[in-house]
């Protein structure tokens, strides 16, 4: 079966990069332009590459390395948006984990050299035998978008016959959109927004490529439509021919059939069994897991459901000599994962089968050039009883060129040749059926893998962002209470500045050098008042200005004071005291006794300057020499009550002598 693409009728560009580097100098490409027959090479920079590509819009555009084209994921994202809808980007290297051109172009026999001319014209070459995948980032749905092509805003009348037209419009265009799709045949789903007098948009999201699309992009008048196809989540890479491998199958026929199958190493690759199936869906599921070369049984004679199944993929048989005991098939298949005794015999005679084929297996790989296919020939050998030299020189003829015209006409084809072409015929259509079938599961599969990396990679970024929530949040704290700090430290600041500045007018007062204040202050003494003869008073006065031993202390209010708060103000061991108002007797005899002199602030001149206040010296001399003599004569009068208290104490303990 020929592997040619139907490309080989189209044109293929093939493009290496030249010089430069296309992250940074502008680059240059050698391409080749390939038809299946013609070359034709040529230089040019990355703009005429696009530009070359819009114009000729080739079937394939082939690389060995994408990433020569764009300088990252997004780089090549949009290079993938510029093709032509029916353009394909192939790298015949693989996938995401490229070969190394030379290797590819060695085991598929095609010419190759290091110059850039010469690996353009390897990748064109290797695209036109459906070598390499196809580089994809957009899905098969595309969005037709049908929305206002102007404002609503005022259009030259009233603005709502204005509106009800513009929206009409956009109806009307909607529904030829969606007559167009309906005479296509395409799937649709449409999502219309209604606004007064029509719609403002129509969004129709539709299974096929933009180039399937019986509509264009335009923008006429009231109206525009836009198309944009449905972008993937990531980068995809799908090859170009579609195989499935060659396997050896065992089955274990029954009530419950089992089913597996190894590759041609002997390595297990699925197993499955089912109480509820029949011959059709065995033949299904072999299908979708491979080719059989040989299809085996545990047992001797071959049952004849699994001789039905051998036949109808004509694969050669194999049989063990007696029955397979139980203890063969547990150690054969010892290292094995299976679910039940049904799925172990299946195993164990796929497993048995490559046993006996496995050095034949071997001896037909050595003799295989690398740019044939391995599992081709084996199938050839084992099943279809032909030597490997025949088998390559089949594979020669069928891949090589056309033969040239003739001028004898063709021999008409037998009976049972067109019969047989008939069937290839239909079985290559069944075989690229399944085959497209897998590739949509394999596909589906990669999918899933790829949203859970993005879910993995989202969950981990949500973690970081929480983290840097955290601290910004931390710090957005400790900032407010660093200000509250600085604030309450400001305000402390100015109430020790006021409280400097008092000071220094009062030591302006106090200090012996009055002498350098102005002549009209001399003779003055600074006074010191407290609103209330009370503790808080006392000590709201220290910390403003300080009350000091030899300060004339002046109380605005003398009332009420206790003993202790007299004890409070002679701690301070006041000059005197100048009052306004009357001591409570306890107050009056506590600071009697420590001797502070208590005087009538009426009798002295007080002037106030703010806070601050002074009096004349001499004014406060008379009140202290004032108390001095009635401190005197008060404690003449209590040293007389005390003698005339202890001659009655006397009395009263001697009464005759008293007489």
């Amino acid at each position: 079966m020929s592997t040619r693409t139907s490309a080989l009728n189209n044109r293929i560009l093939g493009v290496d990069i030249q010089s430069g580097d296309v992250r940074g100098d502008a680059p240059s490409y050698a391409v080749v332009t390939y038809d299946g027959e013609t070359i034709e090479r040529d230089v040019v920079s990355l703009r005429k590459l696009h530009r070359r590509i819009g114009s000729e819009e080739p079937a394939i555009v082939a690389t060995d390395n994408t990433y020569e084209l764009a300088e990252d994921k997004a780089g090549l994202i949009r290079f993938l948006r510029g093709l032509p809808s029916e353009t394909k980007l192939v790298q015949v290297t693989g996938d995401e984990r490229p070969e190394p051109l030379s290797r590819v172009a060695a085991r598929h026999g095609v010419p190759y050299g290091k110059q850039p001319m010469e690996e353009a014209e390897a990748a064109a070459r290797l695209a036109a035998r459906n070598v390499g995948y196809e580089v994809s980032a957009f899905t098969n749905t595309t969005e037709i978008k049908v929305s206002r092509g102007r404002s609503t805003g005022s259009g030259g009348w009233s603005e709502d016959r204005f509106t009800r037209r513009i929206h009409g419009s956009v109806k009307k265009a909607a529904r030829e959109v969606e007559s167009e799709l309906d005479a296509a045949a395409l799937e649709y789903e449409r999502d219309v927004t209604e606004k007064y007098g029509g719609y403002s948009q129509a969004r129709f999201e539709v299974e096929a490529t933009p180039a399937e699309l019986p509509v264009s992009e335009h923008r006429a008048g009231d109206t525009r439509i836009e198309i944009e196809r449905e972008r993937r989540d990531g980068i995809e890479y799908r090859p170009l021919a579609k195989r499935r491998d060659h396997v050896v199958v065992g089955i274990d026929p029954g009530t419950t059939t089992a089913v597996a199958v190894t590759d041609l190493d002997g390595d297990v690759l699925d197993v499955w069994s089912s109480r509820t199936v029949d011959t059709a869906d065995v033949i299904e599921w072999i299908i979708e897991h491979g080719r059989p070369i040989v299809v085996a049984a545990d047992v001797e004679p071959m049952p004849e459901t699994v001789e039905k199944i051998r036949r109808s993929f004509d694969a050669a048989d194999w049989i063990p000599d007696s029955d397979l005991s139980v203890d063969r098939k547990l150690h054969r298949t010892r290292e094995e994962h299976y679910n039940n005794d049904h799925e172990r015999d299946a195993m164990a005679a796929a497993l048995f089968a490559y046993d006996d084929h496995a050095d034949q297996f071997e001896r037909i790989a050595e003799k295989v050039p690398p740019q044939f296919d391995r599992g081709e020939v084996i199938a050839a050998v084992v099943s279809g009883d032909e030597s490997v030299e025949s088998a390559l020189e089949g594979m020669r003829d069928e891949d090589g060129d056309e033969p040239e015209e003739s001028t004898h006409d063709p021999r008409e084809l037998t009976d049972d040749e067109k019969e047989i072409k008939r069937l290839k015929d239909r079985v290559q259509r069944l075989e690229t059926h399944v085959e497209e079938l897998e590739a949509t599961v394999s596909q589906k599969d990669e999918r899933i893998e790829e949203l859970e990396s993005e879910l993995s990679e989202a969950r981990r970024e949500e973690r970081r962002d929480a983290r840097e929530r955290r601290e910004v949040t931390r710090l957005e704290r400790e900032t407010e209470r660093l200000k509250r700090e600085l604030s309450e430290a400001e305000s402390a600041n100015e109430r020790l500045e006021d409280k400097l500045e008092r000071l220094k007018e009062l030591w302006k007062l106090d200090h012996s050098n009055f002498a350098d204040v102005a002549e009209r202050k001399r003779g003055l003494v600074p006074v010191k008042p407290i609103e209330q003869f009370t503790k808080d008073a006392i000590r709201r006065a220290d910390e403003a200005y300080g009350v000091a031993p030899d300060d004339v202390v002046y109380l605005r209010d003398a009332s009420g004071a206790g003993r202790e708060t007299a004890e409070r103000l002679a701690a301070y061991d006041p000059r005197v005291v100048l009052r306004d108002g009357g001591l409570s007797e306890q107050a009056d005899e506590v600071l009697f006794e420590h001797e502070v002199p208590v005087g009538s602030a009426s009798e002295v001149a007080i002037q106030e300057v703010d806070e601050l206040a002074v009096a004349r010296e001499s004014e406060v001399e008379a009140v202290i020499e004032d108390w001095n003599d009635r401190a005197a004569e008060r404690r003449r009068e209590r040293k007389a009550a005390e003698i005339d208290q202890l001659i009655s104490e006397h009395r009263a303990r001697d009464p005759e002598r008293s007489g």
